[in-house]
């Protein structure tokens, strides 16, 4: 992964007891998984960014980079 992906990832943050620890965006409550069903929707990312002020353009593409480190882990199948 590239040193800008890193630096996208590093947005992306995990605390015991928030959000039931799922990943958020830089500490606040707002969850990757939240902005990733918004963009699946449909949703524009200046609406996006409208709607949620503390975000800056860089949680989103931290998010997509998230996603796709996620899904690009091989797992095994039973």
């Amino acid at each position: 992964m590239n040193a800008s992906a890193e630096k996208l990832l590093s947005r992306i943050t995990q605390t015991p007891g928030q959000c039931g620890g799922r990943p958020c965006i830089r500490g606040m409550r707002i969850r990757v998984v939240d902005i990733l069903e918004m963009l699946s929707e449909g949703v524009e990312v200046s609406e996006i960014l409208s709607d949620f002020p503390d975000l800056e353009a860089d949680d989103i593409r931290a998010c997509l980079v998230f996603a796709a480190r996620r899904v690009s882990h091989m797992q095994i199948a039973a």
